[in-house]
């Protein structure tokens, strides 16, 4: 038996949840749907439940309730079991006809406690008891009609989608996101004068938001239960002012001291601000086939890393726009095939090119294996290559079944060569190039000048020019890579030219996408005017500041730019590199920008008398096992940078990454300006 990973931790939950669903109508969230999607895949939920009808329905309040032939009902959410949570149960319930409920929670009672203000004395001396899950208990029998009838609360960890053994998303926290500085502006309007925050680094559990507090509490408590699973005692330790605060919470999770006092194994955890580098999370440099497949393909409803594949072509549909939602979609995730998940996982771990030949030869040997015409061909792949092999299992349903996963990363892998905007890709790269080059020989406002003339209204632009969403990930570009600059009357005028373009430019969109409707508030061109443009535009630029400003409360890791010299061009330098370079430096210096969270008063002694006596600080160098968490998401690229970065540096050492969600360019300007980060809905 291989040893226990984010698979098995994931496969572990969805065993505990399958056994419950024979028969039953099952509800479930989206969240929850997406670590079901990439852990076990769909097709086993239906197995268990069994029967010849679909049961399964989305968690919703207006979803449809069981009829009387449908008298058990499984609800399998990701939240906690409270406020709108509750009354979306209880409507779904009482318009049913059921007998028997069980509601699965990937929150702990622990944290449903916190939620409830239960004191922290007064919920440990509740010990082995579940009175919230036990009162629930009581309600959905009332809800049913019969208090004789039967109902179940449980807890199991549903907490990650696995996307390959050595990387993990948590699909119900993909919103979650570093604060930056503005953000302070916002908890000082709620408090007095005396207790004013002066700087991100001031920022503690205090004094977020009670929402924000229960959601990094949440995260936390699945966390522990990967700890737990995985069998360690973990050190906790953070990169930036947001990840200090989830890896202390992580250090003094109750459960999780009473958990390590038995655990066998151990393990460091590394929690990383994405804001500290959001270069690495808009740039083009990653030379990867899935992040390109991620970036270009529309994104699967409801799911936050998965993308829909168009399956017309392996059908006997004309491929027509208006034939594309005929056919249910194919995706990346293949958790039962083999096959096509052992494809997958060398297409996460291989470059663009070497990428692109594993397809072709997967296609190959399958239609090999299925006796099918297949015509060789070697030198370059090209899409209508791979087409004319994925065409061969058009006609023979057996292949066809036998192959699907393969089909489907096939398709995706056609899909991306041919679409625009993966030229436009080279396009980026170029130009990110050419600002790296720049900003050694120039000032900030001569780099914005640069991007000046690229500002185009949708009446001047053609498929080469750039639109207002992809202008906004350059700009971040720009202000991350540049990190601290010199205010000047220069950058000033720059910068307003620039904020006056883009405003102007937004208002001539023939149609406003979600991201510019997010941004200035308006859902219509028609109704956007330029001042209220330009007012968002101004707030935009306050978050690019923000941006620029990002690491300079680090000492150490103050620049992710490399200027060039007489033999070499001027680069980036990723910050989860210089990250894990610090980790594992053979020198073993004492960590600056790197912090340990401590755990209790054994952690501090400890601090304390390594001041005086020889005592060693705990180091994330120092286990087997290192888990890294990029706190608002991580690219494909830097996944596998990390893992090939860690095996050349200390090859026994085993790494996990995990982050809140996949990356691509276009969803950090959604992520960076949203306006709910403070205040995160939790269904309250």
């Amino acid at each position: 038996m291989s040893a226990p990973g984010v698979q098995s931790f994931t496969k572990q939950g969805w065993d505990q949840v399958l056994a419950k669903v024979k028969r039953a109508l099952v509800y479930m969230d989206a969240a929850c749907a997406e670590s079901l999607h990439w852990g076990c895949g769909s097709t086993r939920l239906l197995e268990a439940v069994g029967g010849p009808a679909c049961h399964l329905r989305e968690f919703e309040p207006a979803a449809v309730g069981g009829g009387a032939e449908q008298p058990k009902a499984v609800f399998v959410l990701s939240c906690l079991l409270k406020g709108r949570t509750v009354e979306t149960l209880r409507n779904i319930i009482c318009r049913s006809h059921f007998q028997y409920c069980v509601v699965v929670t990937a929150v702990d009672h622990a944290v449903h406690l916190t939620a409830n203000h239960v004191p922290a004395a007064a919920a440990a001396e509740l010990e082995g008891q579940q009175p919230v899950f036990e009162q629930l208990e009581e309600k959905l029998c009332e809800w049913m009609g019969n208090m004789n009838y039967t109902a179940k609360v449980l807890h199991i960890p549903l907490l990650l989608a696995p996307a390959a053994p050595h990387l993990a998303l948590t699909p119900a926290f993909a919103s979650l996101f570093p604060l930056l500085p503005q953000d302070v502006h916002l908890l000082n309007s709620a408090r007095p004068d005396k207790r004013r925050l002066g700087s991100l680094a001031e920022v503690d559990a205090n004094a977020l938001s009670p929402e924000l507090l229960l959601q990094i509490r949440c995260l936390v408590s699945g966390l522990s239960s990967l700890c737990e699973h995985l069998g360690v005692r973990e050190e906790c330790f953070a990169v930036g002012s947001f990840s200090r605060i989830i890896a202390a919470d992580l250090a003094n999770y109750v459960p999780a001291k009473n958990r390590r006092k038995t655990s066998a194994g151990r393990a460091s955890v590394v929690f990383v601000d994405r804001t500290l580098d959001l270069t690495g999370a808009v740039g083009h440099h990653g030379d990867n086939l899935v992040e390109k497949i991620i970036s270009v393909l529309p994104q699967l409803p409801g799911h936050t890393n998965d993308v829909m594949v168009n399956m017309v072509e392996l059908t006997a549909l004309q491929n027509e726009e208006e034939n594309q939602n005929m056919v249910a979609p194919g995706c990346l995730a293949q958790s039962n095939d083999t096959a096509a998940k052992a494809l997958w996982e060398a297409l996460l771990n291989s470059k663009h090119k070497e990428a692109v030949m594993e397809v072709r030869r997967h296609l190959v040997e399958a239609a090999s294996r299925e006796n099918l015409p297949i015509k060789m061909s070697m030198g370059r792949v090209t899409p209508a290559q791979l087409t004319s092999y994925i065409q061969l299992f058009k006609n023979n349903l057996k292949a066809l079944v036998n192959h699907c996963g393969l089909l489907q990363l096939g398709l995706a892998t056609v899909q991306t060569l041919k679409h625009p905007q993966t030229a436009k890709w080279d396009n980026f790269l170029a130009f990110e190039r050419l600002l790296l080059q720049s900003m050694g020989e120039s000032t900030m406002p001569v780099v914005l000048n640069q991007l000046l003339p690229m500002i185009k209204p949708s009446n001047q632009r053609t498929n080469d020019d750039y639109s207002p969403e992809e202008l906004l990930i350059l700009l971040i570009y720009i202000y991350s890579v540049t990190g601290e600059f010199t205010e000047d009357k220069d950058l000033a005028e720059t910068e307003e030219k620039v904020k006056k373009a883009l405003a102007q430019t937004f208002c001539e969109e023939s149609e406003l996408s979600p991201l510019l409707q997010k941004i200035t508030g308006c859902d219509s061109s028609i109704n956007l005017t330029f001042h209220r443009s330009k007012i968002a535009v101004d707030e935009l630029f306050t978050s690019l500041r923000d941006i620029a400003g990002a690491r300079s409360l680090m000492k150490q890791f103050k620049s992710v730019y490399v200027p060039g010299n007489h033999t070499h061009q001027a680069s980036y330098r990723p910050l989860l590199k210089q990250v894990v370079e610090e980790i594992f430096d053979p020198e073993r210096p004492d960590p600056v920008d790197i912090e340990h969270m401590s755990s209790g008063l054994t952690d501090l002694l400890k601090t304390g008398f390594s001041m005086f006596m020889k005592v060693s600080r705990p180091h994330p160098s120092d286990h087997p096992l290192l888990i890294l968490f990029v706190v608002g998401g991580v690219t494909v690229s830097e996944a596998k940078m990390i893992k090939d970065l860690v095996l050349s540096l200390k090859p026994g050492t085993q790494v996990i990454v995990l982050s809140t969600r996949l990356l691509k360019p276009l969803t950090m300007p959604e992520l960076l300006f949203a306006t709910d980060r403070l205040h995160p809905d939790l269904g309250f």
